[in-house]
Protein backbone atom coordinates (compact mmCIF):
# COMPACT_ATOMS: atom_id res chain seq x y z
CA UNK A 1 0.00 0.00 0.00
CA UNK A 2 1.95 2.96 -1.12
CA UNK A 3 0.67 6.67 -0.89
CA UNK A 4 1.41 9.92 1.10
CA UNK A 5 -2.37 11.73 -0.04
CA UNK A 6 -4.95 11.67 2.99
CA UNK A 7 -7.06 9.22 1.21
CA UNK A 8 -4.40 7.11 1.26
CA UNK A 9 -3.48 7.43 4.76
CA UNK A 10 -6.95 7.01 5.72
CA UNK A 11 -7.38 3.57 4.19
CA UNK A 12 -3.96 2.26 5.28
CA UNK A 13 -5.02 3.52 8.68
CA UNK A 14 -8.44 2.13 8.88
CA UNK A 15 -7.04 -1.19 7.76
CA UNK A 16 -4.83 -1.22 10.63
CA UNK A 17 -7.81 -1.39 13.16
CA UNK A 18 -10.29 -4.24 10.92
CA UNK A 19 -7.98 -6.38 9.53
CA UNK A 20 -7.35 -8.54 12.86
CA UNK A 21 -11.20 -8.96 13.26
CA UNK A 22 -13.40 -11.15 11.25
CA UNK A 23 -15.62 -8.39 9.67
CA UNK A 24 -16.45 -8.75 6.35
CA UNK A 25 -15.40 -6.06 3.91
CA UNK A 26 -17.02 -4.86 1.04
CA UNK A 27 -14.02 -3.12 -1.45
CA UNK A 28 -15.12 -0.79 -3.91
CA UNK A 29 -13.42 1.35 -6.70
CA UNK A 30 -12.41 1.85 -10.25
CA UNK A 31 -10.78 -1.68 -12.23
CA UNK A 32 -6.81 -0.95 -11.20
CA UNK A 33 -7.33 0.99 -8.01
CA UNK A 34 -5.97 -2.01 -6.32
CA UNK A 35 -8.96 -3.64 -4.40
CA UNK A 36 -7.32 -7.53 -4.59
CA UNK A 37 -4.10 -5.59 -3.25
CA UNK A 38 -6.03 -4.20 -0.27
CA UNK A 39 -7.86 -7.53 0.12
CA UNK A 40 -4.66 -9.21 0.29
CA UNK A 41 -3.92 -6.53 2.77
CA UNK A 42 -6.37 -7.47 5.13
CA UNK A 43 -5.70 -10.80 5.43
CA UNK A 44 -1.84 -10.79 5.68
CA UNK A 45 -2.32 -8.54 8.72
CA UNK A 46 -5.00 -10.16 10.33
CA UNK A 47 -4.76 -13.49 12.73
CA UNK A 48 -5.29 -15.51 9.91
CA UNK A 49 -2.20 -15.31 7.90
CA UNK A 50 -1.02 -18.45 7.90
CA UNK A 51 -4.09 -20.22 6.97
CA UNK A 52 -5.53 -20.20 3.35
CA UNK A 53 -6.51 -17.32 1.07
CA UNK A 54 -8.56 -17.89 -2.11
CA UNK A 55 -9.58 -15.28 -4.69
CA UNK A 56 -12.57 -16.15 -7.23
CA UNK A 57 -13.22 -13.68 -9.61
CA UNK A 58 -16.89 -13.87 -9.79
CA UNK A 59 -16.89 -11.86 -13.35
CA UNK A 60 -14.55 -14.70 -15.01
CA UNK A 61 -16.46 -17.93 -13.93
CA UNK A 62 -19.05 -19.61 -16.03
CA UNK A 63 -22.88 -19.61 -14.44
CA UNK A 64 -22.84 -23.26 -14.95
CA UNK A 65 -19.80 -24.04 -12.72
CA UNK A 66 -19.34 -21.27 -9.99
CA UNK A 67 -21.85 -22.86 -7.84
CA UNK A 68 -19.92 -26.26 -8.02
CA UNK A 69 -16.88 -24.28 -7.34
CA UNK A 70 -17.84 -22.25 -4.35
CA UNK A 71 -19.51 -24.88 -2.24
CA UNK A 72 -18.22 -27.94 -3.65
CA UNK A 73 -19.69 -31.16 -5.41
CA UNK A 74 -19.98 -34.99 -4.73
CA UNK A 75 -19.51 -37.84 -7.06
CA UNK A 76 -22.51 -38.61 -9.27
CA UNK A 77 -23.83 -35.21 -8.35
CA UNK A 78 -23.96 -34.04 -11.96
CA UNK A 79 -22.82 -35.70 -15.53
CA UNK A 80 -19.00 -35.35 -15.36
CA UNK A 81 -18.76 -35.50 -11.52
CA UNK A 82 -16.60 -38.33 -11.30
CA UNK A 83 -14.92 -37.78 -7.79
CA UNK A 84 -15.87 -35.70 -5.18
CA UNK A 85 -14.51 -31.27 -5.43
CA UNK A 86 -13.58 -29.30 -2.44
CA UNK A 87 -15.51 -26.14 -3.10
CA UNK A 88 -13.32 -22.10 -2.88
CA UNK A 89 -15.02 -22.01 0.48
CA UNK A 90 -13.95 -25.65 1.98
CA UNK A 91 -10.56 -24.55 0.55
CA UNK A 92 -10.46 -21.23 2.42
CA UNK A 93 -11.86 -22.84 5.66
CA UNK A 94 -9.62 -20.87 8.72
CA UNK A 95 -8.22 -18.39 6.36
CA UNK A 96 -9.80 -15.80 3.82
CA UNK A 97 -12.14 -16.05 0.69
CA UNK A 98 -12.37 -13.03 -1.59
CA UNK A 99 -15.23 -12.81 -4.23
CA UNK A 100 -14.20 -10.17 -6.61
CA UNK A 101 -16.42 -8.60 -8.66
CA UNK A 102 -19.53 -9.42 -6.50
CA UNK A 103 -21.76 -7.77 -8.84
CA UNK A 104 -21.56 -9.92 -11.66
CA UNK A 105 -22.77 -13.32 -9.69
CA UNK A 106 -26.26 -13.86 -10.72
CA UNK A 107 -28.52 -13.00 -8.47
CA UNK A 108 -30.05 -16.79 -7.95
CA UNK A 109 -26.63 -18.16 -6.62
CA UNK A 110 -26.11 -14.88 -4.38
CA UNK A 111 -29.49 -16.19 -2.22
CA UNK A 112 -27.38 -19.57 -1.55
CA UNK A 113 -24.31 -17.60 -0.99
CA UNK A 114 -25.88 -15.59 2.04
CA UNK A 115 -27.46 -18.52 3.34
CA UNK A 116 -23.89 -20.27 3.76
CA UNK A 117 -22.33 -16.87 4.89
CA UNK A 118 -25.15 -16.15 7.90
CA UNK A 119 -25.04 -19.91 8.74
CA UNK A 120 -21.37 -20.74 8.77
CA UNK A 121 -21.90 -24.04 6.88
CA UNK A 122 -22.30 -25.45 3.61
CA UNK A 123 -23.73 -28.64 1.74
CA UNK A 124 -21.97 -29.68 -1.61
CA UNK A 125 -24.07 -30.14 -4.70
CA UNK A 126 -25.55 -34.16 -4.31
CA UNK A 127 -24.36 -33.92 -0.64
CA UNK A 128 -26.80 -35.13 2.36
CA UNK A 129 -24.68 -33.69 5.41
CA UNK A 130 -23.01 -29.90 6.09
CA UNK A 131 -19.42 -28.78 6.55
CA UNK A 132 -18.87 -26.81 9.14
CA UNK A 133 -17.04 -23.45 7.61
CA UNK A 134 -14.71 -20.51 9.31
CA UNK A 135 -14.20 -18.52 6.45
CA UNK A 136 -13.74 -14.60 6.15
CA UNK A 137 -15.60 -12.92 3.41
CA UNK A 138 -14.14 -9.90 1.34
CA UNK A 139 -15.70 -8.78 -1.47
CA UNK A 140 -14.66 -6.49 -4.22
CA UNK A 141 -16.88 -4.12 -6.96
CA UNK A 142 -15.86 -1.50 -9.36
CA UNK A 143 -19.85 -1.09 -9.01
CA UNK A 144 -21.47 1.85 -6.91
CA UNK A 145 -23.09 -1.57 -4.95
CA UNK A 146 -26.34 1.00 -4.02
CA UNK A 147 -26.54 1.37 -7.91
CA UNK A 148 -26.04 -2.25 -8.44
CA UNK A 149 -28.73 -2.92 -6.25
CA UNK A 150 -31.26 -0.27 -7.96
CA UNK A 151 -30.38 -2.43 -10.96
CA UNK A 152 -31.28 -5.94 -9.54
CA UNK A 153 -27.80 -6.46 -10.11
CA UNK A 154 -27.13 -7.29 -6.33
CA UNK A 155 -29.27 -8.57 -3.37
CA UNK A 156 -29.82 -6.08 -0.82
CA UNK A 157 -30.07 -8.40 1.96
CA UNK A 158 -26.33 -9.49 0.44
CA UNK A 159 -24.46 -6.82 0.39
CA UNK A 160 -25.78 -5.45 4.08
CA UNK A 161 -24.66 -8.69 5.09
CA UNK A 162 -20.94 -7.84 3.85
CA UNK A 163 -20.95 -4.56 4.16
CA UNK A 164 -19.74 -4.59 8.11
CA UNK A 165 -17.14 -2.13 6.55
CA UNK A 166 -17.02 -0.56 3.30
CA UNK A 167 -13.63 0.74 1.46
CA UNK A 168 -14.19 3.03 -1.27
CA UNK A 169 -9.88 3.14 -2.77
CA UNK A 170 -9.72 6.49 -5.04
CA UNK A 171 -8.68 6.91 -8.19
CA UNK A 172 -5.24 7.97 -9.42
CA UNK A 173 -5.78 10.96 -10.81
CA UNK A 174 -7.56 12.42 -7.10
CA UNK A 175 -3.95 11.44 -5.63
CA UNK A 176 -1.65 13.09 -7.64
CA UNK A 177 0.96 13.33 -4.86
CA UNK A 178 1.13 9.39 -4.95
CA UNK A 179 2.34 9.40 -8.66
CA UNK A 180 6.02 9.80 -7.56
CA UNK A 181 6.28 7.37 -4.92
CA UNK A 182 4.37 4.63 -7.25
CA UNK A 183 6.77 5.09 -10.31
CA UNK A 184 9.84 4.94 -8.25
CA UNK A 185 8.14 1.45 -6.11
CA UNK A 186 7.83 -0.23 -10.02
CA UNK A 187 10.88 0.97 -11.51
CA UNK A 188 12.58 -0.04 -8.78
CA UNK A 189 10.24 -3.43 -8.91
CA UNK A 190 11.36 -3.71 -12.70
CA UNK A 191 14.89 -3.06 -12.72
CA UNK A 192 14.99 -5.69 -10.93
CA UNK A 193 12.97 -8.62 -12.46
CA UNK A 194 14.78 -7.14 -15.47
CA UNK A 195 18.36 -7.91 -14.38
CA UNK A 196 19.15 -4.12 -14.70
CA UNK A 197 20.55 -1.12 -12.38
CA UNK A 198 17.83 0.95 -10.18
CA UNK A 199 17.18 3.19 -12.99
CA UNK A 200 17.03 7.34 -12.04
CA UNK A 201 13.97 8.67 -13.15
CA UNK A 202 14.29 12.21 -14.99
CA UNK A 203 11.81 15.13 -13.93
CA UNK A 204 10.44 15.43 -17.39
CA UNK A 205 8.69 11.81 -16.64
CA UNK A 206 7.01 12.89 -13.47
CA UNK A 207 5.36 15.67 -15.85
CA UNK A 208 4.99 13.30 -18.59
CA UNK A 209 2.85 11.24 -15.60
CA UNK A 210 1.12 13.97 -13.91
CA UNK A 211 -0.55 15.23 -17.00
CA UNK A 212 -2.09 12.09 -18.00
CA UNK A 213 -5.67 11.00 -16.28
CA UNK A 214 -5.35 7.57 -15.67
CA UNK A 215 -8.83 5.77 -16.63
CA UNK A 216 -6.38 2.41 -15.80
CA UNK A 217 -4.56 3.51 -12.65
CA UNK A 218 -2.49 2.28 -10.67
CA UNK A 219 -2.63 -1.11 -13.11
CA UNK A 220 -2.29 0.93 -15.69
CA UNK A 221 0.75 3.34 -14.37
CA UNK A 222 2.28 -0.06 -13.43
CA UNK A 223 2.28 -1.28 -17.04
CA UNK A 224 3.39 2.14 -18.22
CA UNK A 225 7.05 1.71 -16.19
CA UNK A 226 7.49 -1.55 -17.07
CA UNK A 227 7.59 -0.76 -20.31
CA UNK A 228 9.99 2.12 -19.89
CA UNK A 229 12.08 -0.16 -17.81
CA UNK A 230 12.49 -2.58 -20.75
CA UNK A 231 12.93 -0.14 -23.38
CA UNK A 232 15.50 2.09 -21.13
CA UNK A 233 19.33 1.53 -22.31
CA UNK A 234 20.72 3.87 -19.72
CA UNK A 235 20.68 4.50 -15.92
CA UNK A 236 17.99 7.63 -16.64
CA UNK A 237 14.18 7.08 -17.15
CA UNK A 238 13.37 9.40 -20.03
CA UNK A 239 10.23 10.39 -21.14
CA UNK A 240 11.13 8.93 -24.78
CA UNK A 241 10.97 5.62 -22.55
CA UNK A 242 7.36 5.84 -22.23
CA UNK A 243 4.71 4.63 -24.06
CA UNK A 244 3.58 6.57 -27.17
CA UNK A 245 0.52 7.92 -25.24
CA UNK A 246 2.43 9.30 -22.44
CA UNK A 247 4.92 11.21 -24.71
CA UNK A 248 3.88 14.61 -26.43
CA UNK A 249 2.15 14.82 -28.81
CA UNK A 250 2.33 18.01 -29.89
CA UNK A 251 5.40 19.71 -31.25
CA UNK A 252 7.24 21.60 -28.51
CA UNK A 253 7.81 25.19 -28.57
CA UNK A 254 11.46 26.13 -28.30
CA UNK A 255 10.87 29.11 -26.15
CA UNK A 256 14.40 30.97 -26.93
CA UNK A 257 15.09 33.90 -25.63
CA UNK A 258 18.72 35.00 -27.17
CA UNK A 259 20.20 38.54 -27.13
CA UNK A 260 20.33 40.25 -30.45
CA UNK A 261 24.21 40.31 -29.91
CA UNK A 262 24.39 36.21 -29.49
CA UNK A 263 26.79 34.60 -31.22
CA UNK A 264 25.26 31.87 -33.79
CA UNK A 265 27.57 29.25 -32.09
CA UNK A 266 25.88 29.92 -28.59
CA UNK A 267 22.01 29.88 -30.54
CA UNK A 268 23.03 26.64 -31.82
CA UNK A 269 24.00 25.34 -28.03
CA UNK A 270 21.06 26.97 -27.01
CA UNK A 271 18.87 25.32 -29.17
CA UNK A 272 20.38 21.71 -28.75
CA UNK A 273 20.13 22.27 -25.25
CA UNK A 274 16.15 22.93 -25.00
CA UNK A 275 16.23 19.51 -27.71
CA UNK A 276 17.51 17.43 -24.74
CA UNK A 277 15.28 18.83 -22.46
CA UNK A 278 12.38 17.86 -24.28
CA UNK A 279 13.38 14.34 -25.20
CA UNK A 280 14.24 14.22 -21.16
CA UNK A 281 18.33 13.56 -22.68
CA UNK A 282 17.26 10.63 -25.07
CA UNK A 283 20.22 12.02 -27.30
CA UNK A 284 19.38 9.28 -30.10
CA UNK A 285 15.78 11.10 -30.32
CA UNK A 286 17.44 14.17 -30.35
CA UNK A 287 19.64 13.57 -32.64
CA UNK A 288 16.84 12.68 -35.18
CA UNK A 289 14.75 15.60 -34.17
CA UNK A 290 17.83 17.93 -34.96
CA UNK A 291 18.76 15.84 -38.43
CA UNK A 292 22.17 15.03 -37.03
CA UNK A 293 24.15 11.88 -36.41
CA UNK A 294 24.53 11.03 -32.60
CA UNK A 295 28.40 11.37 -33.31
CA UNK A 296 27.84 14.72 -34.74
CA UNK A 297 25.36 15.67 -31.67
CA UNK A 298 27.84 14.51 -29.04
CA UNK A 299 30.41 16.64 -30.85
CA UNK A 300 28.85 19.57 -30.32
CA UNK A 301 27.65 19.29 -27.13
CA UNK A 302 31.53 19.35 -25.82
CA UNK A 303 32.21 22.28 -27.59
CA UNK A 304 29.44 23.69 -26.70
CA UNK A 305 29.37 27.33 -25.36
CA UNK A 306 26.28 26.75 -23.01
CA UNK A 307 28.42 24.99 -20.45
CA UNK A 308 24.88 25.00 -18.22
CA UNK A 309 23.67 22.15 -20.72
CA UNK A 310 22.45 19.47 -17.95
CA UNK A 311 23.28 17.02 -20.82
CA UNK A 312 26.46 18.11 -21.77
CA UNK A 313 28.91 15.88 -20.18
CA UNK A 314 26.86 13.60 -18.49
CA UNK A 315 23.91 11.48 -18.21
CA UNK A 316 24.27 10.46 -21.62
CA UNK A 317 20.82 8.40 -22.26
CA UNK A 318 21.73 6.64 -25.35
Amino acid sequence: MIGQSAAMRRIVRLLERIAPSSASVVITGESGTGKELVARTIHDLSPRRNKPYIAVNCAAMPDTLIESELFGHERGAFTGADRRHHGRFELANGGTLLLDEITEMKVELQAKLLRVIEEQKLRRLGGTCDVALDVRVLTTSNRDPKEAIREARLRSDLYYRLAVFVIELPVLRERPEDLPLLAQHFVREFSSLNQKRALGIHPKVFEALSDYSWPGNVRELRNAIEHAVILSSSQLLTVGDLPHWLQPSKGFSAGLEIEPVASLKQVESEYICRVLEFTGGNKARAARILGVSIKTLRHRLQNSERRVCQFNHSGDAR
